[in-house]
């Protein structure tokens, strides 16, 4: 068991714990961020898709899961996030999971083929490693680009956690800022 743990917060696997993988690889969603996120998108989670992009252990997604969401997708390329990951799917029962090993930038395109499938839409959640490590400077401009290739009539809303005090271009894509939030050192912005 990890020393590293979050509760989840509200639904059905409300105070259930899950895992956190070393903070040295990753960085958790705070919980005063995730229930701003949960408080913007409400009910509306209810029966939708979420996709949680670098989602290390997969709080939020397991969260939006708990509230009602369909399904959740999780991209992680850091092998031990991702084992992490997969108890935590396993240890909740949450056979309406899909976690994807690899390069999120690069794995993206599963998802959206499997949304075009279903001819559904997807919150996107996106928590891009901040870029203040060690060859991660370059982080948030691959991201607004792949971003940008998600085709927009599978975007229900994209929220991106970054650094307070970056600036976020104000469309990706077709999609527009809509607000922004600052929670200390994290911001969340949403565009739709």
């Amino acid at each position: 068991m990890s020393k590293y743990q979050t509760t989840i917060i509200s639904g059905i696997y409300k105070g259930k714990k899950i895992n956190l993988p070393s903070l040295d690889t990753t960085r958790s969603s705070k919980t005063v961020v995730k229930e701003s996120y949960f408080n913007t998108i409400q009910f509306d989670v209810i029966e939708c898709n979420i996709v949680e992009v670098f989602a290390g252990s997969g709080s939020v997604g397991m969260e939006a899961l708990s509230r009602g969401a369909k399904h959740a997708y999780f991209m992680e390329k850091d092998s031990a996030a991702f084992k992490t990951l997969s108890q935590n799917i396993k240890s909740l029962g949450a056979d309406n999971a899909t976690a994807i090993l690899g390069n999120s930038f690069e794995t993206i395109s599963q998802v959206i083929k499997a949304l075009a499938r279903s001819k559904e839409k997807a919150y996107f959640y996106v928590d891009p490693p901040f870029s203040f490590r060690e060859g991660m400077e370059e982080i948030y401009n691959k991201t607004f680009d792949t971003l940008s290739s998600i085709p927009v009539e599978m975007v229900e809303m994209i929220t991106i956690e970054h650094m307070t005090g970056l600036e976020l271009p104000e469309n990706i894509g077709e999609l527009k800022l809509k607000k922004s939030k600052k929670f200390g050192k994290t911001t969340l912005t949403h565009y739709v």
